[in-house]
């Protein structure tokens, strides 16, 4: 048995038991990366820790820790608060604000990873407090992002152009761009549609906004926050949500005053007012200055930290530690396999194929496997210079196969392993975060699954470019 082979069914063991023993798979990882890369690629300590993510490791750390500060200082319900008032009460369109919202970031030059760690810990304590499914409003800013991701000006766009035109493919900037923008939006679609975007319309005369109401009917003019209790959604054992009872009448008489008092515009403090200015801050330092966005924000989070210690007292014990051993365990056994070459061994194998639509599609989910795991940009790196010597031959258009290999490697960003879906599941507060990771990885799958697939059979088979 070659070691490229031990390698993958390695792996494939470390899912099995962590999925049957509750094991955290990140320590699997790295239990199977040292035994693999000591027996198997008889690689060093260096070796195998040259996989290690750092710099996910401080993104994933430097942003739970800045906005459990935002969480506990009550920044973040202000936001809702105002995220509420911009979209006039209606719940419904927030997932895609934030849908627009990252789309923007990255089409004007975001990296994808920094523009998800600025917006998903918002869009997640949104869904929090709304009983909003949080697969849903975190598909929604990933999805988001990659729509936008592709645009001439954009990082990925800039990359993928920059390969094609050094293989000397033929190259269409716009259709990649418009395939990824339109394979993003077809999925956010559906994916609204099944976790529950439509009962969010039913839910939306929970929140008025002003104008919403004429005054004297127990609208107030700024925003009502459905009470915590009896009238906002439930969740139940399973993490599903129930319907909360309907608002008394304005004329109803009841002993229960929150009911029919509306909860008050929550004030800017100090504390509040210095970490919007953070959060500012950080989008300012990672879109105009191209800093780290992990460095940034762990830095913006000490200083909060050293004005108010009370406020953050917590915030450190909040870092979503369980999520950095499982995301920086997996990242280290994939930098093993790329080590030892396995990555580049299932490459070439398919590459070799006498069959160029076959290849194309084994490419094409090679690309959404590795990068469900790995790195994007490395991943259409490395797999479109596999791709020309069949480009070559004429018999698959260049345009469609590059565009096809861009969507796949990058729509599989909501994996709880990849960076976007690390950043994603350590942001959701209140929620049963192994749980989430499931739902996450189950979601994963079936992307990797289908999406390949299809974007073969709409850009490949009907030979664009």
């Amino acid at each position: 048995m070659s070691p490229e082979l031990i390698s993958i069914l390695v792996f494939a063991v470390v899912f099995v038991i962590a999925t049957t023993r509750s094991i955290n798979m990140g320590a699997l990882a790295f239990a199977a990366a040292f035994g693999v890369g000591t027996l198997v690629a008889d690689l060093d300590a260096d070796g195998i820790f040259a996989g290690f993510p750092g710099d996910l490791f401080v993104v994933l750390v430097g942003v739970t820790y800045l906005f459990a500060i935002a969480r506990s200082n009550g920044t973040t319900d202000w936001l809702v608060h105002a995220s509420i008032r911009l979209v006039r009460g209606r719940v419904a369109l927030i997932p895609w604000v934030m849908f627009a919202l990252t789309g923007a970031l990255t089409a004007i030059g975001a990296v994808s990873p920094a523009a998800v760690a600025i917006v998903a810990p918002i869009a997640l304590s949104f869904a929090a407090q709304y009983g909003i499914s949080p697969l849903l409003m975190g598909a929604m800013v990933v999805h988001g992002a990659q729509a936008g991701g592709f645009s001439p000006i954009s990082i990925y766009g800039s990359i993928v152009n920059g390969i094609v035109e050094r293989e000397k493919l033929p190259g269409n900037e716009v259709t990649l761009f418009l395939a990824s923008l339109f394979a993003n939006l077809v999925i956010a679609g559906v994916v609204f549609v099944v976790c529950g975007g439509l009962r969010l319309w039913r839910q939306d005369s929970l929140v008025k906004g002003a104008g919403d109401a004429p005054q004297g009917h127990g609208v107030a003019s700024d925003v009502r926050l459905p009470p915590r209790g009896r009238d906002q959604p439930q969740r139940t054992s399973t993490g599903t949500t129930t319907e909360p009872a309907p608002h008394p009448s304005p004329t109803t008489t009841t002993t229960d005053t929150r009911e029919t008092t509306p909860a008050p515009t929550l004030p800017l403090t100090p504390p509040r007012i210095a970490t919007l200015l953070s959060l500012i801050a950080l989008v300012i330092a990672v879109l105009a200055f191209d800093l780290d966005a992990g460095l940034t924000a762990i830095t913006l989070a000490v200083l909060l930290s050293a004005l108010w210690p009370n406020d953050s007292r917590k915030a450190v014990g909040e870092i979503a530690w369980p999520t950095v051993l499982l995301i920086c365990g997996v990242l280290t056994y994939v930098g093993v396999l790329d080590e030892m070459g396995t990555i580049t061994w299932a490459g070439e194998g398919v590459g070799g194929i006498g069959v160029p639509l076959l290849a194309a599609v084994l490419l094409c989910y090679i690309g959404a496997i590795v990068s469900a795991f790995a790195s994007s940009v490395g991943i259409m790196g490395a797999l479109i210079p596999l791709a020309v010597p069949f480009l070559a031959q004429g018999e698959i258009g260049a345009v469609g196969m590059v565009a096809a290999l861009a969507v796949s490697a990058t729509v599989v960003d909501v994996s709880p392993f990849s960076t976007n879906g690390a950043l994603v599941l350590a942001a959701a507060p209140d929620v049963d975060r192994e749980r989430f990771f499931r739902q996450l990885m189950v979601y994963g799958g079936i992307v990797v699954a289908a999406v390949p697939a299809v974007v073969w059979l709409a850009l490949v088979v009907p030979g664009w470019g």
